[in-house]
């Protein structure tokens, strides 16, 4: 989590801090822009308009930070931004009058942020038109939950304030059931895993979560549906939703996420048959109580094309078929833990 539950605001301030070991040879626009995504020319303005601090003092855009020289960026709310539907296709898994559940592509971010105001799962939701719920707020109408950028798979969007209340409380008291398909570096030392963590923003860099003891509560269970020569897949299970929860607890058990460039693990990308920009995590599977009706809802998504092919790849067996459900051939959807 991927992934990050409930859908809550962050604040507007960015706090990020240069690595203490060196000094960074990069100036300090090219550095806000690069942590925080944002276009050179976004991170000169807010320089120039006072709105980026070195410790307690300001600097022009030239200036290069140096090791231990903590930097705080604050980004203001636009002023009358509104978030404009757009025609975006999106691939339906579910609908009905309450609630739908997106297929969410890789690199689609869920709703609009500083450095990515359009394009989003949000503009794509408005655009189709209809009811969404408003509980989210105007920019995170219907999102009940998230995913990470670079993940895909099955998302829960709220039509009303009733269905976005219902499923809300029904995420916290971890009554939905959320598994997704992993491939990570490395072995586990058994079958199975479970990483009970707390996570937080990483005090060094707040564009990353970490493994922080006074964060908020955190727990992954892992099961090995499969190993390979250099990877295992994996079934996590969520028992809680913190923002990149599971791209932290493996990699805080030295297994990260294949592809996962955040986190140490995007090395080996040909090795793998991975795209750039992409790690192998996929929402594959949903389960909940619809929101109104009580029935039981039961929603599996196989794994898109390009992690079928990097399966595919590190099996190595010629066996597996791009056109089967490479989960089901492996178990993922066995209900054994």
């Amino acid at each position: 989590m991927s992934d990050s539950t409930p859908a809550s605001r962050e604040p507007a301030k960015h706090l990020i801090e240069v690595a203490a070991t060196e000094d960074n040879s990069m100036r300090l626009d090219s550095f806000v822009a690069r942590k925080l995504d944002l276009s050179r020319t976004q991170a000169a303005t807010l320089i120039a308009n006072g709105h980026v601090m070195v410790g307690n003092r300001r600097e022009r855009a030239s200036y290069r930070p140096i090791a231990g020289d903590r930097i705080a960026v604050e980004i203001p709310p636009p002023a009358g931004r509104e978030v404009l539907g757009e025609n975006i296709p999106l691939d339906i898994v579910f609908e009905d009058d309450d609630l739908l559940v997106v297929n969410k592509a890789a690199g689609m971010v869920v709703h609009p942020a500083p450095g990515n105001w359009t394009g989003t799962l949000v503009n794509a939701l408005k655009g189709r038109g209809g009811e969404l719920a408003e509980a989210g707020g105007e920019d995170r109408e219907g999102i009940v939950h998230r995913l990470d950028k670079d993940t895909s798979g099955l998302l829960l969007v709220a039509k009303t304030d009733r269905a976005h209340r219902v499923l809300g409380a029904a995420l916290q008291a971890r009554k939905i059931v959320r598994r997704y398909a992993a491939l990570c570096w490395g072995h586990l030392d058994g079958d199975r895993a479970t990483v009970d963590k707390p996570v937080a923003r990483d005090p060094r860099d707040r564009t990353r979560m970490a493994i922080v003891n006074t964060g908020r509560a955190a727990r992954t269970d892992f099961v090995r549906l499969a190993r390979f020569d250099s990877v295992d897949l994996l079934r996590a299970h969520l028992h809680s939703g913190r923002t990149h929860q599971i791209r932290v607890h493996l990699a805080s058990i030295g297994h990260p996420v294949v592809g996962d460039d955040t986190y140490g693990g995007g090395g080996g990308r040909k090795l793998v048959a991975l795209p750039a920009r992409r790690h192998f995590l996929h929402a594959a599977w949903l389960r909940f109580e619809h929101p109104v009706t009580g029935a039981k809802m039961d929603l599996r998504e196989p794994l898109p094309a390009d992690l079928t092919q990097s399966l595919i790849t590190v099996d190595g067996s010629g066996t597996l078929s791009a056109n089967s459900d490479l989960l089901e051939h492996f178990g993922f959807y066995r209900d054994d833990n």
